[in-house]
This record gives structure tokens, C-alpha cells and sequence, in this order.
């Protein structure tokens, strides 16, 4: 009897899985589907599928990882579609697939993303680096590498320590591409430096979409050229660069980590290639030196030379950080079932709705522990063969950092590293982490670098452009004061000291400033500087140059320089040096003015003697006494005041 009842409770529970109702397993399986997708030809891709195939063949040999478990890779090429990668999505979503790793294109996950909060499944990327999937709208997408974000801060640290203060940036015009440079304008507005131009490729440019892009950006004054392009096609745009003669002298070439990725992958690379990313900068995703990452370079060969008849494959940073992520899903697995969770799915009702379909959406289903297994690879905390692994609160990962590489001859050279807690440094950022942070300006150091045209000296990183818009400039023209600003007969030209002020100030940027002086008035009256003040306002100028009085009503129309002429009068004289001497009294008046003053000094006293005279006795006596007092008399008369004689 008992044996009958255990048969129908059998048949009944076949009956519900084969319905779709529910699939349950037990909390401890034996095998854990999760899924990967990415282009398997891809620079990236080439090095993740041997990086994640080693990984699972790793932890599926060590028993305490996963108490028995094994984890069962199931991998889909995409080939370079996003249209494949999002029906590989789909199909993964049909099966008991638990996570997934990938996709490999920042385009992609945003769609794909869509999915698993619907599904409720892990996505997990080692490769998309959009810093907008970061963003509350994506809950279970996940980074297992460092977002554009660190990447884009790095760079505008560069363009800073440098002393630039524009740049170009040409980048592939998607999702991608235009989340990056949004990213690296704002890092540079902190700086106080910007992106003068913006350059969008499509992103399956032709060669000759990519010189029309190129032609524009060479007619802009700015030098720096910041390039956010696909490992796939970025050494065309600097191909193409170089035939148009942008990578030689006074050219500042820095790239985003595609260019490192394809050095590390593809070494050694044709001469014509090397010859063309000569003097660029670029970055590499840091990870500290250690056993076991030492021990993983040491397996690559053998890694790779099974599972290809071509070239050698190098191991770029994408492939350390692939093989990571199986290792990060192992132990967030573990910890799941530690937790008590099970792997079970359940119908979605939303999408029974689309019963009957060819497409068949409605066998899609909801993995009842993916909020839990999501919690599990949040608080996953392990060292890998990147480095430490953990996330923070925003769901990136712990000390972002990145070397700063040089292409010199037929290799490249670290000149430095950038991190997030000290930024640029010669000191590898494990050693500072011990320290406290320091981003100071004179903390900033790197080693020199080699320039485009084999220069040692730091680019100015501007010309004078051909098609920039020059500054319109008011100068009065005027009749007086022509000392300070004046229309040299003829020309077109002004003289002045104003004038010279202006142009030593433009001197001293480290930028262009192309401008024009446009007179105002007509040189035979004096023209109104506040009307010249008011035509700023309205456009017609943009900006004056004159000795302009600074007053109430025109500083409210327009802003003024700090003043570089003193008000006030003075008195200009000239100054001669002489040998003093006793007689050197009487230089400040001249012979005919001692022969004046020394007339009216007798006649004053003589015209005393006879009014008093006859009734003073202090005006009688000797004649020598009466001449004594008439001398005496007109002396003080000029250098005393008296009350009375």
C-alpha cells in the first residue's frame, strides 16, 4: 500500500514539472548551470574563453570549494551581434542557468540587463565597463572589473598633471563610447580643464568615415587626442592618423585600455602598427603582483597552445579578471546553499501571456533564489589572481587602479600608476594603501615620457587653429591719452600700453586665442566708453581693451580686469644728478629771481625806515643802526610771523 502511494506521488509530481508549474531541486545538487556569452573571435573574447574554461576546470578539482558541487560552463559565441547575444540571453533563461557571465559589449548589457531583473538571474561582466550600468535600474548586473568611471578619472589626472588644459576626444558613438566621454567631461570639469570637441565614429566605421573624422579634428587648435574606441578597430583610427601625418611632433595621443589590451593580446604587433601607437599613452588594469597570479601566467602557454592551431594568445587583463568571475560565482554558489537556498524556478505569469508563440517566451522562468544568490556575490570577500576582491556599496569593486604605459621602439614602459586613493604615482598603489592618502599636486609623480616624433619634451598640446572663431576685441579710438591706445596711421593695427598689457596676458596661457581689434569711434572724437561697455552685452563685441574707467553703471553690463593704471595726478620731472656744494641754496631760483626777490627785500625795508621813522626810536640812532634794523626788519618780515614789531 505504502509502495502504491509513493507511485502516485511520483506521477503527480512528474505531471507538475512537465507542466512548467515549478521545477525544484535539491538544496545541495550535483551540477550548477551558469552561462556565458561573448564573440569568441574577439581580442577579449580569445583570452576570457580560455581564462573561464581553466577556472571551472579548477574549482570543479578542489572538493571545499563547493562541498561537491560541480559547475557546469555552458559557453554561446556571439560573433560580434547584438542580436546574438540577446537571443543567447534568452535561451540560457530557458534553462536551469543560475548566472551568467557576461555580456561582453557595455551595448549589450544594457538590453540583456532587462532580462534578469525580470528573471531574476546574476549577470555578471568582466569585460562591459559602461559607467550608467552602475545605475539603480540594473540590480543584478554586476562588474567583475573596474567601470570607465576610475578609467575616465585616471585620464583627466594625466591631462592635468601635464598642465593642459583641452582635449579631443574620439570615441565610437554608442552607448559605450558616449557614457565613457560623459564620464571624462565630468572628471575633467573637476580639473577645470574640457573637451573642446567631440569626434563620433559610428560604429562600423569604414576607413573612409574614419579620415573625414580625422580631417575635422585636425583643423581644431587643440593637440591632446583622447581616443575610446573597440579593441577591434582602434588601431585603425591610428592608422589612419598617421597617414595624415597627427602622430608626429606636438601630437598627444592617450588611449582608454583598448590599446593595451590588444598589445598584451596580440604581441608582437606588425611593424606598421608599432610605427603608428609610437610615443601614445594608455592605460592597463592593474593587478598586484602574487603567487597565485604568478602561477597563473606560468600555465597560460599551456593553456592556450591546446586549444589553438594559430598565433600565441596573450593574457591580457580581461583574462585574469574572466577567470576571477567563476571563482567569485563559486564561492557566492557556496555560500548560497550554506544559507539554506535551493535552486528552484517558478512561472512568471506575465509572460504566460505570450503562450503559443514561435518564439516560445513563455518557457522562460523566474529563479526563485536569485535575490539571494545576488546578496551571496555582493559579500563575497577573496583574494584572486587579480588581487583582493570586494565589492563596495555601490557594486563596484575595492581599489581601482591602473598603470600608466608608454609605447617606446618595439615594446611599451610603465611610467607610473593612478589609483583612486592617490592618483598618479611611481609607487605601486598596494605600497600606498598602507599610507595615508595623499593627492596633493607635488605628491603627483611619473616618469618621463616619450612623445609622438620621438620628443622628450612635454608637448604644449595646442596650434592656432584653422577654423576656430576669433575674438571679436573693442579698442576705442580716440583723440587723447593716445599713449595708452592708438591707431597707427594706415593700418589696421593698434600700439599702446593697454594694448601691450593685453597681449603679454595672452602670452602666458597655455592655449590659443585667436582675436581680432576692431576700432570704435572714428578717430576725431573721443568715443563714449560706456557705449563701448554696452555693445558687449549686445554681442557686437566680445570683449574691449583701454584705459577704461571702472564705474557703478559699466560694471553692471560687463566684467573688468583687476586695474593696472593708478588714478590720480602726478608730476613726471626728470631727474639729473649734480655735486652739492655750499652755494647749492640758491639752485631752486634762478639769477633773475635772486636779483627780484633781493630789490623788494631792500625796498620793503625802506619804505618801513620812512613811515617809522619819525616816530619809532627803534628806526633812530646811527645811521649803521638804522640800516642794521631796515635789514633786520625785511629779513623776518619774509621767514617770521610777529604779532608786533
Amino acid at each position: 500500500m505504502k509502495m502504491v502511494w509513493f507511485l502516485l506521488l511520483m506521477v503527480f509530481l512528474n505531471g507538475v514539472i512537465s507542466n512548467g508549474v515549478g521545477t525544484n531541486v535539491s538544496s545541495r545538487p550535483s551540477v550548477v548551470n551558469i552561462g556565458a556569452i561573448f564573440s569568441f573571435n574577439s581580442t577579449i573574447g580569445k583570452v576570457a574563453k580560455f581564462a573561464l574554461e581553466a577556472a571551472v576546470q579548477d574549482v570543479n578539482s578542489d572538493p571545499t570549494v563547493l562541498g561537491g558541487t560541480k559547475l557546469k560552463l555552458r559557453t554561446q559565441d556571439t560573433n560580434f551581434s547584438g542580436f546574438g547575444a540577446l537571443m543567447e540571453a534568452l535561451q540560457f533563461m530557458e534553462g536551469d542557468t543560475v548566472a551568467i557571465i557576461g555580456p561582453q559589449s557595455s551595448v549589450m548589457a544594457h538590453v540583456v540587463s532587462h532580462i534578469a531583473n525580470e528573471l531574476q538571474v546574476p549577470l555578471i561582466s568582466y569585460a562591459a565597463t559602461d559607467p550608467t550600468l552602475f545605475s539603480l535600474q540594473y540590480p543584478f548586473f554586476l562588474m567583475t572589473t573596474h567601470s570607465d568611471l576610475y578609467q575616465m578619472a585616471a585620464i583627466a589626472d594625466l591631462v592635468d598633471y601635464y598642465g593642459w588644459r583641452e582635449v579631443i576626444a574620439i570615441y565610437v558613438d554608442d552607448d559605450y563610447g558616449r557614457n565613457g566621454i560623459a564620464a571624462l567631461g565630468d572628471e575633467l570639469a573637476k580639473k577645470r580643464c574640457k573637451i573642446s570637441y567631440k569626434a563620433p565614429m559610428y560604429p562600423e566605421s569604414s576607413r573612409d568615415d574614419i579620415t573625414d573624422v580625422l580631417v575635422k579634428v585636425a583643423l581644431t587648435e587643440s593637440r591632446i587626442l583622447v581616443v575610446h574606441t573597440y579593441t577591434e578597430w582602434g588601431l585603425e583610427v591610428l592608422d589612419v592618423a598617421q597617414k595624415l601625418g597627427m602622430t608626429g611632433s606636438g601630437y598627444v595621443w592617450i588611449t582608454t585600455n583598448w590599446l593595451s589590451t590588444v598589445v598584451d593580446t596580440d604581441a608582437p604587433l606588425p611593424s606598421n602598427a608599432m610605427n603608428n601607437i609610437q610615443g601614445v599613452l594608455t592605460l592597463r588594469m592593474y593587478t598586484p603582483a602574487s603567487e597565485l597570479k604568478s602561477n597563473f601566467v606560468s600555465r597560460w602557454s599551456n593553456l592556450t597552445s591546446a586549444g589553438t592551431t594559430n598565433r600565441h594568445v596573450g593574457l591580457s587583463a580581461y583574462g585574469l579578471y574572466a577567470y576571477d568571475t567563476v571563482w567569485v560565482l563559486a564561492h557566492a554558489i557556496n555560500a548560497f546553499f550554506n544559507q539554506g537556498g535551493s535552486i528552484s524556478f517558478s512561472n512568471d505569469s506575465r509572460l504566460t501571456k505570450l503562450r503559443g508563440g514561435s518564439l516560445h517566451l513563455d518557457a522562460m522562468s523566474i529563479f526563485d533564489g536569485g535575490d539571494l544568490l545576488l546578496q551571496s556575490i555582493l559579500q563575497v570577500n577573496m583574494t584572486g589572481v587579480t588581487g583582493p576582491i570586494k565589492f563596495n556599496s555601490d557594486h563596484s569593486l575595492i581599489r581601482p587602479a591602473y598603470e600608466v604605459i608608454n609605447v617606446i621602439g618595439t615594446g611599451i614602459r610603465r611610467i607610473g600608476y593612478w589609483s583612486n586613493y592617490s592618483g598618479l604615482s611611481v609607487v605601486p598603489p598596494e605600497t600606498l594603501y598602507m599610507k595615508p592618502p595623499n593627492r596633493t599636486s607635488t605628491n603627483q609623480r611619473l616618469y618621463d615620457a616619450i612623445w609622438p616624433g620621438q620628443a622628450a619634451q612635454t608637448p604644449r598640446g595646442w596650434v592656432f587653429p584653422n577654423n576656430g572663431r576669433q575674438l571679436i576685441i573693442g579698442v576705442p579710438d580716440r583723440v587723447i591719452y593716445r599713449e595708452f591706445v592708438s591707431r597707427v596711421e594706415g593700418t589696421d593695427m593698434f600700439k599702446g600700453y593697454c594694448v601691450d598689457v593685453f597681449t603679454a596676458a595672452l602670452s602666458l596661457l597655455p592655449y590659443a586665442v585667436p582675436y581680432k581689434l576692431v576700432p570704435f569711434g572714428d578717430g576725431i572724437h573721443n568715443p563714449s566708453c560706456t557705449d563701448l561697455v554696452r555693445m558687449i552685452t549686445t554681442g557686437v563685441y566680445d570683449a574691449a581693451i583701454g584705459d577704461i574707467a571702472i564705474v557703478t553703471n559699466r560694471t553692471r553690463m560687463a566684467d573688468f580686469t583687476q586695474p593696472y593704471i593708478e588714478s590720480g595726478l602726478v608730476v613726471v620731472v626728470p631727474i639729473k644728478t649734480s655735486n652739492s656744494n655750499a652755494w647749492a641754496f640758491l639752485k631752486p631760483f634762478s639769477k633773475n629771481m635772486w636779483i627780484v626777490t633781493g630789490t623788494f627785500f631792500l625796498l620793503v625795508g625802506a619804505v618801513v625806515w620812512i613811515l617809522e621813522h619819525r616816530i619809532n626810536d627803534e628806526f633812530r640812532g646811527p645811521p649803521r643802526r638804522q640800516v642794521v634794523t631796515i635789514l633786520w626788519f625785511s629779513f623776518s618780515t619774509l621767514f617770521f610771523a610777529h604779532s608786533k614789531f
